[in-house]
This record gives structure tokens, C-alpha cells and sequence, in this order.
């Protein structure tokens, strides 16, 4: 597992945004899009919205995906694994990167066909607490055409990726901004951030 955490962060020290292929075991990953698509099919998913706290607003014209908070407190051994997987990155991002990030909120992605999330950055205006932005997908057999990249913007590039199951990206949430185009399949993903105090 430790290599798969240093390919991620080495591939974010080198290009600003770290990538690696089946972060996510199959297994799991399997697990977990179950997981979301039992949310789905039990109205429990919500639209997500754009801001934070009071200023929390949806905005359909800038994001139309469904989310679903994962918590400890669900009980779900599938989550908790995941989550497992994450304190396990934590660990060893404050060890060797001195990262010092303390806590982090995550929540399952769902983009039905039709679905996108406008150029955005995602560290609030109002609140610098989100240092990390990390992304695992969970689309098994996705094909080119399918739509749903990832489009990170950089000062004079635009990076597009693909959210092929199990794989993991990483990035400063301050730094780049980023959307996902237009999905032309059920795109589903985990989302979230580490956060620092």
C-alpha cells in the first residue's frame, strides 16, 4: 500500500496533481459503487449544492451531481474501509510530508447522464480549513466517449482525466481549479477533502 501513497504523492510533487492507477482495490471499489447505487435506488442521495454553511445554495446551472456523506457513525463496513484506507494515507502524508492535517469529510458522487460541475476551486472563500482535494473513482469499464473527465486547470495547460475505477487524484485545494465535463454514463466517485485546522 505504502507505494501506491508515494506514486500519489510523488506524481503531485512533480505535476501538482497526483494520479495513480487502482488506489482502490477491486474488491472494494466494487463494494463501495454498490454501496452508492443501493443510496440511489433508496431516494437517499441528495443534490448537491454550491458554498458552505449558511451560504449553501443549489445551482443546477453550476453542478447537477447527487451526493451522500460517509460517517463513521453508519456503520457501514465498506465505508469504514474506505475510511481505514484514508487515516492509513493521513498517517503517512503527516509523516513524511508534514502535512499536519488533522481531520477530513468525504462523501459518494453521483453524475447521471446530463450531469456536470462548472470550472470551480474548492476551498471556500470564507474558510481555508481544506488543504487537499481527493478524488477515487469508481466506473468500472469506462470508455472514451463516455464524457465525465476531470478537467484541471492549470496557469497554461488544461490536464483531462479519466475517472476509470479504483484510481485516485490528488491536489491542493487552493491551488488549481477544476470541472467535470459533461457525463454521458452514471459517473460515480468518492469525494473529499483533508483537512488541516
Amino acid at each position: 500500500m505504502q507505494s501506491k501513497f508515494e506514486r500519489l504523492v510523488d506524481s503531485f510533487l512533480e505535476e501538482r496533481v497526483g494520479i495513480v492507477e487502482s488506489f482502490l482495490d477491486p474488491d472494494l471499489a466494487l463494494r463501495m459503487k454498490n454501496n452508492l447505487l443501493n443510496l440511489q435506488e433508496e431516494n437517499r442521495l441528495r443534490d448537491a449544492g454550491v458554498g458552505n454553511n449558511a451560504k449553501l445554495v443549489e445551482d443546477k446551472k453550476r453542478r447537477r451531481d447527487k451526493i451522500y456523506w460517509l460517517d463513521r457513525s453508519h456503520q457501514n463496513q465498506d465505508e469504514n474501509a474506505f475510511l481505514d484506507l484514508v487515516d492509513t494515507y493521513i498517517e503517512f502524508l503527516n509523516r513524511t510530508c508534514y502535512t499536519g492535517i488533522v481531520g477530513y469529510e468525504f462523501h459518494y458522487a453521483l453524475y447521471q447522464p446530463g450531469a456536470f460541475y462548472k470550472r470551480h476551486l474548492d476551498q471556500f472563500k470564507d474558510n481555508n480549513t481544506r488543504a487537499f482535494s481527493m478524488i477515487t473513482y469508481l466506473n468500472e469499464s469506462w470508455q472514451p466517449g463516455d464524457g465525465g473527465e476531470l478537467c484541471v486547470y492549470h496557469p497554461h495547460t488544461e490536464q483531462l482525466i479519466t475517472p476509470t475505477n479504483g484510481k485516485c487524484v490528488f491536489f491542493r485545494s487552493c491551488e488549481l481549479e477544476h470541472e467535470v465535463l459533461l457525463s454521458h454514463q452514471p459517473r460515480m466517485s468518492i469525494t473529499g477533502w483533508l483537512k488541516t485546522h
